[in-house]
């Protein structure tokens, strides 16, 4: 079956021509003019495996779609933005994006993002169907690979699947410090060209695992080293 992405986007000739080159390549594409009409197609048309939103739509905007998406959904976010400023990157980041593409862009880049994201989201639905018990445990952390699914003193906590990714990573390997850059190229499986985006979902990880993010009791830096996982 090919996978189905959802281009939410106010601009009819940008949101045409992306199912375009979408279809182009394969891709079966749902199409949305704003966040609202988005959220109620993404419940609609399942399965949905990565949505395309742009930022500034009217009714309702894509961050706030985002969020709303992120209470629910664990499929690949990519948001398209005509600004280019970092902390509209950051801000794309903070709500769950799992990358940003800055308007105008090449319509090809575009898809090899998509490309790229869709590779990863398979790997994570793979883990989720593996058949082994593969339970990993830090203090009150409990990541199980078998479900791709995680729990805090018992409670479960929802992951994207970078973030899951990268938790992974660290919690397998207890005690030991990546870099950023490692991080990047384990999780992406690319060249860290710029390893920006692993403060970010760092930051993320923490908001949802620790009890004081500024204080973390699991998920720590060494300074000018990298990040690591440690029994609380």
């Amino acid at each position: 079956m090919a996978y189905r992405i959802l281009v939410v986007e106010d601009d009819p000739e940008i949101r045409d021509g992306i199912g375009i080159y979408l279809k182009n390549q394969g891709y079966e594409v749902v199409k949305a003019s704003n966040g609202q009409e988005g959220l109620d197609l993404l419940e609609r048309e399942q399965p949905i495996h990565l949505v395309i939103a742009d930022v500034m739509m009217p009714v309702m905007d894509g961050v706030t779609m985002v969020m709303k998406l992120r209470e629910r959904y664990d499929l690949p976010v990519i948001i398209l933005s005509a600004k280019s400023e970092d902390i509209d990157k950051i801000t794309g980041l903070n709500i769950g994006a799992d990358d940003y593409v800055t308007k105008p862009f090449v319509p090809m880049e575009l898809v090899a993002r998509v490309n790229s994201q869709l590779r990863r989201y398979a790997r994570y639905l793979d883990h989720a169907d593996h058949h082994s018990e593969r339970i990993h445990t830090v203090g009150g952390l409990e990541l199980n690979e078998e479900t791709a699914s995680l729990t805090v003193d018992g409670k479960p906590v929802r992951l994207t699947p970078l973030e899951m990714g990268i938790l992974s990573l660290l919690i397998k390997n207890p005690g030991r410090v990546f870099s950023a850059a490692e991080i990047y190229e384990r999780v992406w499986n690319e060249k860290a060209v710029t390893t920006d985006t692993i403060m970010v979902h760092i930051r993320n990880i923490r908001e949802k695992i620790e009890i004081d993010p500024k204080n973390p009791q699991y998920l720590k830096v060494v300074w000018g080293v990298g990040y690591k996982i440690e029994g609380a």
